[in-house]
């Protein structure tokens, strides 16, 4: 059981490095070397720049049981169809049951995009945003590792 974190834009590291010393998970942060940081526990996966080179990196290693930490609906897709477990930065836990509408969401926005539209930008992040993450984070734990 490890937590594998896409690091590069996550606003919740240290949430997840604080959460996971409490339960002596391992945490692998998977990033560009434009982001390299080493808050002293995780382990620091470095992929070269490229893209999608870092959520390919961390699909790769992801293992049935993990925790993957994405923003990224077609990560997300992909952990999952290994048997892991997904989250996003605010807490929504990705399942079998929700990725196909998200994948469907994000494809309806970017024709939106393509031919001109405009959609909404993300909302700027708040304090109960890290507060749900951590609950969801801490849910998925607690209801399959700890016993």
């Amino acid at each position: 059981m490890r937590i594998l974190v896409d690091a590069d834009a996550c606003p919740v590291k240290d949430i997840i490095v604080k959460v996971a010393k409490e339960y002596k998970l391992d945490v692998l942060m998977f990033m560009d070397t434009s982001h390299i940081i080493d808050d002293g526990y995780s382990k620091t996966i470095i992929v070269g720049k490229g893209r999608d080179s870092v959520d390919f990196a961390l699909v790769n290693e992801a293992k049935q049981g993990d925790i993957v930490v994405t923003q990224d609906y077609g990560v997300a897709a992909m952990v999952l169809s290994k048997g892991t477990f997904a989250i996003n930065q605010n807490g929504l836990i990705f399942t079998n049951q929700n990725i196909d509408s998200l994948l469907m969401q994000r494809y309806v926005n970017y024709k939106v995009r393509e031919s001109g539209g405009r959609t909404s930008n993300p909302k700027k992040r708040t304090h109960t945003n890290n507060l749900n993450f951590e609950k969801s984070l801490r849910r998925i734990i607690e209801q399959n590792f700890v016993r």
